[in-house]
């Protein structure tokens, strides 16, 4: 017989659902899906994956929540599923124009999870990385573009390489995957980056037998 779920606060409601998780019950996670707080929500389904019982029928509930805690869920266990088996039909693209933008942020991250990538996200994640307005997810989607590794979002991710400290060491790290002179001159430039870290992803990706497009015949 399932345990009920205890009369406590979310606090102890949140590790029950855990800890039904790792027991491998997930009639018992179940019980907590339509909890009243967000946070146990959140927490179920993590725990359905755990007892390896998470179904798509969940993960699209959850996408549909009104919590950005829980749709912020969802993209991080699509994310630990490469995009696969519950998640392989589950739709991260409409994460990306949410109006919270820390589910944008985490769906942006996790789209770059993804194998191969989501149609359509490619597109959108090149957008965010040069017109989103907050840096977390210019960042996030900046990543994203350099994990998927394609050609669609190269022009993004050389535009970001001008942008704010934090955004330019991502960007200069999502090069790595790419080729080219238009990336050769990115590295280089970034080799006199005034940021430090920026010179280091630099230094780490450049070719030092290249003399660079500046000093080149």
């Amino acid at each position: 017989m399932p345990r009920e779920a205890p009369a406590a606060g979310p606090t102890r409601r949140r590790q029950a659902a855990a800890v039904a998780g790792h027991r491998g019950d997930p009639t018992t996670v179940r019980t907590f899906l339509a909890d009243p707080d967000p946070g146990v929500r959140a927490t179920a389904l993590g725990a359905l994956l755990r007892a390896r019982n998470l179904l798509e029928a969940d993960l699209r509930a959850g996408l549909a929540d009104p919590h950005p805690t829980v749709r912020s869920r969802v993209a991080e266990l699509v994310a630990d599923l490469r995009g696969g088996s519950a998640a392989t039909n589950v739709a991260l693209l409409p994460l990306l124009s949410d109006g919270d933008p820390t589910v944008v942020e985490v769906a942006a991250w996790a789209c770059g999870e993804r194998d191969p990538a989501e149609p359509g996200t490619v597109a959108r994640l090149a957008t965010l990385a040069t017109e989103a307005d907050d840096a977390l997810i210019r960042e996030s989607a900046v990543a994203a573009l350099g994990s998927l590794g394609d050609e669609a979002g190269l022009a993004a991710i050389l535009t970001a390489t001008q942008d704010k400290a934090t955004v330019r060491r991502r960007a200069i790290i999502a090069l790595a995957p790419f080729d080219g002179p238009e990336v050769h001159a990115a590295l280089h430039r970034a080799l006199t980056d005034r940021d430090w870290q920026v010179r280091q992803a630099a230094e780490d990706l450049a070719d030092p037998a290249d003399p660079g497009p500046e000093r080149a015949d």
